[in-house]
């Protein structure tokens, strides 16, 4: 069984930064990929950016990109999300996953088989 925690969000003016962070338990966590995702209030939950293992190639939406960064630390089972130049829009739940399968659908929620309760990212103007 894998445990995934997120923590780091809370409340940030336009403009702004933070960093999630997302510490998982359970599994040798290097060898798999790892993802965020974000639902903001009324929305379906989408992709934000994608790790392979060891870190080999990241992958970004394009509404994230240049902006967000997405990395990992595999001595300490932990991914993170660098999030700068915060727009309202960013504001969302943001959860962490991991894919345990290999699975190459790394941009849609079924490629994921653990999720973490996700942490609140509220973004003002």
């Amino acid at each position: 069984q894998v445990q995934l925690v997120e923590s780091g969000g809370g409340l940030v003016q336009a403009g702004g930064s933070l960093r999630l962070s997302c510490a998982a338990s359970g599994r040798t966590f290097g060898s798999y990929t790892m993802g965020w995702f974000r639902q903001g209030p009324g929305k379906e939950r989408e992709f934000v950016a994608a790790i392979l293992r060891y870190g080999a190639r990241t992958y970004y939406a394009d509404s994230v990109k240049g902006r967000f960064t997405i990395s990992r630390e595999n001595a300490k089972n932990t991914v993170f999300l660098q999030m700068n130049s915060l727009k309202p829009e960013d504001t969302a739940v943001y959860h962490c996953a991991l894919n345990s399968r290999d699975s190459s659908n790394l941009y849609t929620t079924p490629g994921y088989d653990y999720w973490g309760q996700g942490t609140q990212v509220t973004v003002s103007s």
